[in-house]
């Protein structure tokens, strides 16, 4: 495997989201001296001629694709056309720009989302197109879809090597825990972690959560027995999740996502074209094995110290049974995730307390 140089100079884009920021973290931690990092604020990346000049100024010689608009169902629901329309923006613009200024590498980071429904278990690489998306997040996966094939396409028409990686279910450092829009783990260990203060009449700590951490809705205050209003406890034993606790997820820890991207980055090319295809060249990041969301949830209440019930709300909905990734391809190259669950769990409720 080659590596980058420690004076290469690289832009992350996403610098500020748990994968880039991770991807940021370990760079630094090889001793990479030259990352070029915009906020928001500084570079709106849906902004074709500001990212060109961007590039023109900077002259990367290496793009981590990591920023994206991202959200849970209710999110990717309410605000389709965002979704497609920010990210197709985002991924043309960097791919393009890094093109024409002569950027040979680029990894852009995308989503299982971008697999079928229905289709076998553990998903390949080659289920991809083979059938209908999740209605709830297709916009989303169309726009990663779309930045597999830019990245292929360019590398086919002008000889770039523009790869592309499809992680798991992420959690770890720098996750979102706002309960509107946050993600299975991330919500449940925030979900926990108020249901214990609850339990042990910790109003303080309930309120200086809602401080750091985004809003407590309605439904979650009723759940643990916290009134805003009055600023009162009337603590419940057990704590509500959506669903019936059956369907299957694999999760992987943002610090091996990152070193995975890390690593198919810096693959020698030969070894990388070998292991794929010009028109199936992404590569899926994952854990190897999954668990059922109720044995998620009993980890978590484990890690987090909630020694209360656990129930099941079975006229919620479940999403889809089961979305475990075929990460053989990445393991013939070379890498295995190292993080298992509870660690990263452990890792991950140090960082939210933090």
């Amino acid at each position: 495997m080659s590596s980058s140089n420690a004076q290469t100079k690289i832009y992350v884009a996403g610098h500020r989201g748990m994968v880039g920021s991770a991807i940021v973290r370990q760079l630094k931690a090889a001793g990479q001296q030259s990352i070029v990092t915009r906020t928001h604020a500084e570079l709106d990346l849906t902004n074709q001629a500001a990212v060109d000049a961007f590039f023109a100024a900077e002259k990367p010689t290496q793009v981590y694709l990591a920023a994206a608009k991202v959200g849970g169902i209710y999110a990717n629901n309410t605000y389709p056309a965002q979704f497609i329309y920010e990210n197709l923006m985002i991924q043309a613009n960097i791919i393009q720009s890094a093109h024409a200024h002569g950027v040979q590498k680029l990894l852009f980071l995308g989503s299982s989302c971008i697999y079928p429904k229905a289709v076998a278990q553990p998903m390949r690489e080659d289920a991809l197109l083979t059938g209908v998306l999740e209605a709830t997040n297709e916009p989303y996966a169309i726009a990663k879809i779309a930045g597999i094939k830019l990245c292929e396409s360019y590398n086919r028409q002008y000889g770039r090597d523009y790869r592309s990686v499809m992680p798991t279910n992420l959690y770890g450092p720098g996750d979102n825990y706002h309960l509107a829009n946050s993600h299975v783990l991330p919500a449940m260990i925030r979900k926990f972690h108020l249901a214990k203060l609850a339990r042990a009449g910790d109003l303080a700590g309930i309120e200086a959560d809602q401080q750091r951490k985004g809003e407590i809705p309605a439904d979650i205050c009723q759940m643990i027995g916290f009134n805003a209003v009055d600023r009162s406890i009337s603590p419940k034993t057990s704590v509500t999740l959506w669903g019936t606790g059956t369907p299957y997820r694999e999760f992987l820890h943002v610090d091996d996502m990152a070193a995975a991207s890390i690593f198919v980055m810096n693959l020698d090319k030969a070894g990388y074209d070998a292991n794929t295809q010009p028109m199936l060249s992404h590569i899926n990041v994952g854990y190897g094995s999954d668990l059922t969301i109720r044995e998620a949830a009993q980890l978590v209440a484990e890690v987090v110290g909630y020694t209360g019930n656990i129930e099941f709300d079975t006229s919620k909905p479940d999403g889809t049974f089961r979305k475990l990734m075929d990460s053989s391809r990445l393991e013939t190259l070379g890498w295995k995730a190292r993080i298992d669950l509870k660690q990263g769990l452990q890792q991950a409720y140090a960082d939210y307390q933090a």
